[in-house]
């Protein structure tokens, strides 16, 4: 008797997380939680997550009251398709002085060429000192982002994103942007169905254009005042229609110029600004999702022609319908793809 040969299930993306002393156990947390939850639509692990120290394995401390124990050390590096760097608060010459120390310069030199990397935060420094900015743009926690343009003047530092795709190297803003480039970097290598599988896994949006304001300061409506709320959700329903700014305000029952006030102070862009921008999204949405001509995806996203819709996307994402299309359709051809051939 005679066997059929099992095909070999394709190897799951390697991403190491690098836990530096000082770590934030959230930050820390986020790229387990979003790559270690992303499966293809046979339930196999797209990412392969694991954690290593720049020292032998062993305790490493956090932000917290407490240490972790990491099974790794530093060869682990060596064996990175993605390395992730988040947030620490114990970088020492790192953040003082833009100066890698030499146990740190060690673990990263045994980074493969072609490693992906990523960092979350203050992580931003790591890369920085180890030269992997120069020349690009970059990000970092509103925070940090002047001292951080000081100290590492050859990289264009930009603080009013949430994060920034440069290809093989991604930075992001604080914290909770995080979980936002994680997303992007799944949405990226698997396309929109899975990282949207992941989201909702993980009780979150499942996408924050990166180009998304960092931090907005304004004041929070007190309880008592009337928000914009009600019109916005109405306006949801109806981005298909034309919407006029005076419609908006007739649904919180406001003057134009209380509602648009009150519309900045709440959302932080002017009512036409955000309008255009849930278009964009309900745009991507469609262009990831069906096989709509472009005259009709542009009439459901409210944009009337496919002229127009192409206008507004090149200036929001800096990519033709066409071409966000054809890169996101492909990225889940070549999964739907792969899982066939491992199931057959």
């Amino acid at each position: 008797m005679t066997y059929a040969r099992q095909p070999r299930q394709p190897k799951p993306h390697r991403v190491v997380v690098l836990a530096l002393d000082g770590c934030i156990p959230f930050e820390l947390g986020i790229p387990q939680r979003i790559f270690g939850r992303a499966t293809d639509p046979g339930g196999g692990k797209l990412y392969e997550v694991v954690t290593c120290s720049i020292r032998p394995p062993g305790a490493v401390r956090t932000d917290a009251d407490f240490d972790i124990l990491v099974s790794h050390g530093p060869e682990a590096l060596a064996t990175a398709d993605t390395v992730v760097i988040p947030a620490s608060y114990e970088l020492g010459p790192v953040y003082d002085e833009g100066r890698l120390t030499p146990e740190l310069a060690a673990a990263l030199g045994r980074l493969r060429p072609g490693t992906r990397l990523v960092s979350i935060c203050t992580g931003g420094y790591v890369l920085a000192a180890a030269g992997h900015l120069d020349g690009r743009r970059a990000t970092t926690h509103w925070w940090h982002a002047e001292h951080f343009q000081r100290l590492f003047p050859a990289i264009e530092v930009d603080a009013d994103v949430l994060f920034i795709d440069d290809g093989d190297v991604l930075t992001s803003a604080g914290v909770a942007a995080g979980i936002d480039l994680c997303l992007h970097i799944v949405r990226r290598d698997h396309g929109s169905a899975v990282a949207n599988d992941v989201a909702r896994r993980t009780v979150v949006p499942p996408h924050r254009d990166g180009g998304q304001a960092q931090y907005i300061q304004r004041p929070v409506p007190e309880p008592q005042l009337a928000t914009t709320s009600a019109a916005r959700a109405w306006a949801l329903d109806r981005l298909h229609e034309p919407i006029q700014l005076r419609d908006l305000a007739g649904r919180e029952s406001m003057s134009v110029r209380s509602f648009t006030r009150r519309f900045r102070e709440e959302v932080g862009v002017s009512p036409g600004q955000w309008l255009t921008q849930q278009r964009v999204q309900r745009a991507r949405q469609l262009l990831e999702s069906t096989d709509l001509p472009m005259d009709q995806v542009a009439r459901d996203a409210g944009f009337g022609t496919a002229q127009s819709m192409r206008q507004h996307l090149l200036c929001a994402l800096g990519v033709t319908p066409t071409g966000y299309r054809r890169t996101f359709r492909a990225t889940a051809t070549a999964t739907a793809t792969a899982t066939m051939s491992t199931t057959r």
